[in-house]
């Protein structure tokens, strides 16, 4: 299965992510981060693609990687 990693200690929380994915794999975590943002994180069991939308709409690219099924561990 896909799987988007969120690091909680980049996120901002600025959720365009959440809003650009076309499956609904993200949501807002309800919890802040060290920096007092509140983090995005990734919805077990939901289909994500891995297309990379929400990777690629972040203004932190540190913040989030996209893993296709083979590189989950």
């Amino acid at each position: 299965m896909n799987h988007v990693r969120v690091r909680d200690d980049e996120c901002k929380g600025c959720a365009v992510c959440v809003s650009v994915c076309p499956k609904g794999c993200l949501e807002m975590s309800g919890k802040l981060n060290t920096m007092g943002y509140e983090y995005v994180q990734f919805i077990r069991g939901v289909a994500c693609t891995a297309c990379g939308l929400c990777f690629l709409s972040c203004p932190e690219p540190s913040a989030l990687t996209v893993l296709a099924e083979q590189e989950v561990e």
